[in-house]
This record gives C-alpha cells, sequence and structure tokens, in this order.
C-alpha cells in the first residue's frame, strides 16, 4: 500500500477568489452608505458613483462593528481546504446558515493505494510507540478498504471501513459575516485541535487580505473579544488578550514545524 500520513502541520489552506475579499470590504460600506442617501440617488448613474467612490480602512473596521450583519453578507468567500480529516469535515459542516460546502466524495472517487490519514495534534508530539499505535490502526483500515474494492465491493460501501482521520478535500463558500461567526466559534479552545489548526489558518489569510474586516477584535476566539459564550463548558483556559492567528497558532501549537509567521 502507499497510504501515506498527512500530520497537522501538512494541512493546506488558500482563499480561491482573493478579489472577493477586497470587494467584501466594497460592498459592505456601499451597503451602508445606500441606506443614508438614498434621498440623493436620482438615477443609476449616481447610485454607480456612490458604488465607486473609495473609502478608507477606518470606515471599514468602524461598519464591521455594527450590529448590523446583513451589510456583510453581499459576498462569497470560498475557500479551499487540502489534507484536513472527514472529522474536521462531519464538524464544520454543521454550519449551514450562509455557507455552503462541496466535498471530495467516497462515492465517486477510489482511494485504494492513494490514501492519506492525518495524524492529530496531540498523537503528532506523543511518543513513538503512541505514534505507531495510531497509524498501524488506519493503515489497517485503509488496508481493509483496498481489499474490499479489489474484490469488487463498491467505493461507497467500501468507504464505511476508512478511519475518520482519512485525508479529505473541502471547498467552503461563506460571506465575511459567516466566516467571522465560524471562526470566532471554532478557534475557540474547546473544539478539536484540527479545527482549530484549520480555522486559524483561514483566519490568518483572510486578515491578510483584509485587516481591518477580519481584525482579532472582529473574528477571534469570543474569549480574547469580550467573555466566553460556553457557559459551564468553558475551557477555563481564556485568551486573555487581542492576538492574532499566526500568534495563537504559535502559542497553542509550537510542535508545527516551520512556525506561524506574519
Amino acid at each position: 500500500l502507499s497510504e501515506r500520513r498527512h500530520p497537522m502541520n501538512k494541512i493546506e489552506t488558500k482563499i480561491l477568489n482573493c478579489s472577493a475579499v477586497r470587494e467584501a470590504e466594497k460592498n459592505m460600506v456601499f451597503a451602508a452608505r445606500l441606506t443614508q442617501r438614498g434621498h440623493m440617488i436620482h438615477s443609476m448613474d449616481d447610485l454607480v458613483k456612490l458604488y465607486e467612490k473609495s473609502f478608507l480602512d477606518e470606515t471599514v473596521k468602524t461598519l464591521g462593528q455594527l450590529p448590523h450583519p446583513a451589510i456583510q453578507k453581499f459576498t462569497v468567500i470560498t475557500v479551499a481546504v487540502v489534507g484536513a480529516s472527514r472529522r474536521f469535515l462531519s464538524q464544520i459542516t454543521r454550519h449551514q446558515n450562509e455557507v455552503k460546502f462541496m466535498s471530495a466524495s467516497l462515492q465517486y472517487s477510489n482511494y485504494s493505494g492513494e490514501a492519506e490519514f492525518a495524524v492529530p495534534y496531540e498523537i503528532l508530539t506523543a511518543s513513538p510507540e503512541i505514534q505507531m499505535l495510531y497509524e498501524d490502526s488506519c493503515r489497517s483500515d485503509l488496508d481493509c478498504y483496498g481489499r474490499l474494492c479489489r474484490a469488487g465491493i463498491g467505493h461507497d460501501a467500501a468507504g464505511y471501513a476508512t478511519p475518520q482521520g482519512l485525508r479529505n478535500i473541502l471547498i467552503i463558500s461563506a460571506t465575511p459575516y459567516q466566516w467571522k461567526h465560524m471562526i470566532g466559534q471554532r478557534s475557540c479552545r474547546r473544539n478539536t485541535d484540527e479545527t482549530r489548526i484549520v480555522m486559524l489558518r483561514v483566519w490568518k489569510e483572510l486578515y491578510e487580505y483584509s485587516n481591518p474586516l477580519f481584525a482579532p477584535a472582529l473574528t477571534g476566539p469570543y474569549c480574547q473579544r469580550d467573555k466566553c459564550l460556553e457557559g459551564k463548558m468553558s475551557c477555563g483556559h481564556p485568551i486573555s488578550r487581542l492576538l492574532l492567528p499566526h500568534e495563537i497558532l504559535h502559542q497553542d501549537y509550537p510542535y508545527l514545524t516551520g512556525g506561524e509567521t506574519e
């Protein structure tokens, strides 16, 4: 078999429509201005002039803090995630409001001899014996999958034998408002390490394209922005000051090779 281990530090994320981030800023400012300038718009030319009117980063930051999410919902940002497990898939797809997902399919894809499995961060940092125990289990499941496929069993049915750690390809499209909601909820320390790592990396990319729209005061874990929303289920270890995504990654996941730089 040619199955390969796929540690947490090999998960990749990428914004597929980078121009949409700037478009999201523009549409948000335009929508806000439109609500206040309706009496000044007498033709389509007037409206287009308002749409093309320039704005400052500070305007984006101010509007992003307002309790009016509708102005952040006129643009969709699409992100690809390569290498996260199917367990991550089952967790993140619980977000259904204004979010769309497309995943590689166990029904149509044949993973025989091609499968990779994610290695959880806690196991990645454990002893060689623990790592081997986990990897042997994954390889055994994938070997079973391969034998079922070779025996003529369909990929869909054989897929039940694959481990939760089977790596996956996932496309996520969401409005800026929903990205901020997902990142805020899923970068919380109550989540699995993999989910946090993926969402922190997505946030890192979004922040690089728009500092004001995805600033820590508007996007990061709820505990560092205001207060924990988990109540009695709190992790008990809040982030007490505003940190950037790469700073949280470096602080909580120092074993990730290569580090996380600004």
